[in-house]
């Protein structure tokens, strides 16, 4: 039986998270939500970031924009653009000691090395950040009834410690998350807290060696 940790990207959302949120309090669920800059700088973005974390939740760093993986995006401010700029929000939101989380964004779920250029991991380690990759990406926003049996094949496919991606940007997907976790308990699956080490290619600013994976071997050009 698998161990399952669930996460959620894109948000803050103001319909989506309220709804896992209250879902993850009444199972009494601890999970991840790596939240984009663009909707910190809100005030009900920010409200809602509070939220999370006051519920005993991690909150981590998704980029501002979510719009170029990192090691494809040729502004050689894109760091500044879209690490810094999110991380100053969610710096004042996260409790003493909590350590600094990013996600990367692998544009549909892919794993390589688009996901981070030279430029990001360096930052990255200086920050002495978690890089929170994944396992299992269901797809919620392709299908917001079928990704529920998808994440149950991924859940059951031989990992015995799985990293699930969803979006609280999806209030439809997410009115199924009730579904996917009685089939999960159903099946005898445990929602765990803890974070799969394989997929952590840097803890604490601390590179793996898997790390090298998912970095662009040279910085992208505009000119690309």
């Amino acid at each position: 039986m698998a161990r399952v940790h669930l996460s959620f990207d894109n948000g803050p959302h103001p319909e989506g998270t309220p709804l896992v949120l209250e879902l993850l309090q009444q199972r009494g669920h601890r999970a991840s939500f790596f939240v984009l800059g663009k909707h910190l700088a809100t005030d009900t973005g920010r409200s809602l970031a509070r939220e999370i974390v006051a519920q005993g939740h991690r909150i981590g760093n998704h980029s501002y924009t979510h719009e170029t993986p990192l090691g494809v995006d040729p502004r050689p401010d894109a760091v500044q653009l879209e690490l810094q700029a999110t991380q100053d929000l969610l710096d004042p939101l996260l409790p003493a000691g909590e350590p600094r989380l990013f996600r990367p964004f692998g544009g549909g779920g892919k794993l390589g090395p688009h996901l981070l250029s030279p430029a990001a991991r360096d930052w990255l380690i200086a920050q002495q950040a978690t890089c929170v990759l994944w396992n299992s990406v269901p797809g919620d926003w392709l299908d917001e009834r079928g990704w529920v049996d998808t994440a149950l094949q991924q859940v059951e496919s031989g990992e015995d410690h799985v990293l699930v991606v969803l979006h609280d940007i999806l209030p439809g997907a997410m009115g199924r998350l009730p579904i996917f976790l009685d089939a999960l308990h159903r099946r005898g699956h445990t929602v765990v807290d803890a974070l799969p080490e394989s997929c952590l290619p840097l803890r604490a600013g601390l590179p793996s060696a898997r790390l090298p994976e998912y970095v662009a071997q040279s910085p992208p050009h505009a000119d690309a």
